[in-house]
């Protein structure tokens, strides 16, 4: 378990950015996870095709929080298909044993002990999920 909770870990899950809500998103989402029924939502807006605001709403274990937290941290100013290849690269670490995520969301390899753990992958990836969910809203909105 040492490896799961690690003071990056825990300082990810407890110091994070943006949490609360935004007026008027572009997209938001909800996420729960029916194992360990943790939640978070993500909520943002998009300005010249980044990430201009972000607000996390998370109720999740450390590991959840942490990956809300890096993905908190780092969004502003990320381009949707940064946000998908963390989301894809966060899952491929986990469940493929695929190296961390690079880039922006290079912090996510803290997570790399989670890869151990099944159970936990899903609170892992909630932050993710959503985001992209948030952005799939936001451009069908946009579209219509």
């Amino acid at each position: 378990m040492e490896d799961l909770y690690h003071p990056r870990i825990l300082e990810l899950a407890a110091d994070m950015p943006h949490v609360g809500r935004l007026e008027a998103p572009d997209g938001a989402s909800t996420k729960v996870s029916r194992v360990c029924g943790s939640v978070v939502t993500v909520e943002l807006k998009l300005k010249d095709g980044v990430v201009s605001e972000i607000a996390v709403h998370p109720k999740a274990c450390a590991l959840g929080q942490a990956a809300t937290g890096v993905l908190a941290m780092h969004a502003i100013g990320a381009s949707p298909q940064e946000i998908r290849e963390a989301r894809d690269g966060l899952r491929a670490m986990l469940k493929e044993g695929a190296p961390p995520p690079q880039g922006r969301f290079w912090e996510l390899r803290h997570l790399e002990g989670v890869r151990e753990y099944p159970p936990r992958h899903t609170s892992t990836m909630l932050a993710f999920e959503a985001a992209v969910e948030a952005l799939d809203q936001a451009a069908r909105a946009k579209a219509s």
